[in-house]
């Protein structure tokens, strides 16, 4: 597949800069595929449109305050630090900018604290090894110095922020995180799961539907575009992922069943398929995947898809493309885009059945 393939035009004004006023009243695009439908509906929805045949299976990993911005020693010039993997102790995997101009062994301070940053060597991944030194806790003092790492298409403060309809400030440490995130470790959220309330999640156990979690720590690979033409050689950097024996045994019975097991997100579509083997069993647990799911793919878990919209050559699109068929899913972006529906990580999101 060419990468050109998955190209489309976006009008700016449509990528969500903020999120809607309550999780669930975003708006919801359904992509019917037997049918080759599109209907349009809310995310409190979700109630009626599922039933007691469905698991819903969502992931709850928690985003952490991952990005830091500092001063290089002796220049005061900006940088950038965006944790990506604890190695031992206070020692990262971190993309830095400028990564160029800093040489090993450059310092980093930030203010207001005695904390620094030691750079250390560039790794083939473009990623550097960066070491910290500081009085006390490093978790307590990233959790006060660092910032959520929104995506750069949010072109605001990153605190804080006024939606259209929003009478109060925003805090993207509350709405960067859905609400059944308990496992730190990702710096990009799960974002189809930020749609979903306590009250969503009880109305739908309720009426039967299953709800089941797993765990992938989201990494800057899962949204980087795709850069080679070939879709095909492109390679998903490594994200860690856990599934416990009692959740895989209830969706294991569930698919004997004959109930439908709907992924929230291409996160956990990936975790699902990743621990799958060839006859669908759910027999990796844990471990680390860089399962890549583009047009051709064949589904072993998975029946459906809650999903956001997703930026042209990505990764995730290419996902939604292999479950719902290229020509669909543009179908899809393109009544979205007539609708004026809101794009991308805070925006509105689409149910592929």
């Amino acid at each position: 597949m060419q990468l050109d393939e998955s190209d489309y035009e976006l009008p700016p004004e449509l990528i969500a800069q903020h999120p809607a006023r309550v999780r669930d009243r975003a708006r919801l695009l359904i992509v019917d595929r037997a049918q080759q439908a599109i209907r349009h509906a809310h995310v409190r929805d979700l109630a009626h449109l599922l039933t007691p045949r469905d698991v819903l299976v969502v992931n709850d990993t928690k985003v952490f305050p991952a990005r830091l911005v500092g001063q290089r020693q002796g220049s005061g010039g900006r940088v950038e630090i965006l944790l990506v993997r604890q190695e031992r102790g206070r020692r990262w995997q971190a993309l830095v900018k400028p990564s160029q101009r800093l040489s090993v062994g450059a310092e980093v301070t930030f203010a207001g604290t005695d904390w620094i940053a030691i750079i250390g060597e560039r790794e083939s991944t473009g990623m550097r090894r960066v070491e910290f030194h500081g009085q006390g806790n490093f978790r307590s003092w990233l959790a006060r110095s660092g910032r959520v790492p929104l995506p750069p298409y949010i072109k605001r403060s990153d605190q804080t922020g006024v939606g259209n309809d929003l009478a109060e400030p925003m805090n993207d440490r509350q709405r960067y995180q859905t609400v059944y995130a308990r496992h730190r470790g990702s710096v990009a959220a799960p974002t189809a799961g930020l749609h979903l309330t306590p009250a969503l999640l009880r109305r739908l156990q309720e009426k039967g539907v299953e709800v089941q979690m797993i765990t992938l720590h989201v990494g800057p690979g899962t949204f980087r575009p795709l850069r080679s033409p070939l879709v095909e050689a492109h390679t998903m950097d490594p994200e860690h992922y856990c599934i416990t024996p009692s959740v895989a045994a209830s969706i294991e019975a569930a698919k004997a069943a004959g109930k439908r097991v709907i992924a929230v997100g291409t996160t956990t579509t990936r975790t699902l398929e990743s621990a799958a083997d060839a006859d669908g069993r759910l027999r990796h647990l844990e471990g680390e995947t860089t399962l890549f799911i583009y047009p051709g793919y064949h589904f072993k878990v998975i029946d459906g898809l809650l999903t956001n919209f997703h930026l042209p050559r990505s990764t995730p699109l290419m996902l939604s493309m292999a479950l719902a068929s290229r020509e669909l899913i543009f179908r899809a972006y393109q009544e979205a885009i007539a609708g004026r529906y809101r794009f991308y990580s805070y925006g509105d999101a689409m149910l592929i059945l």
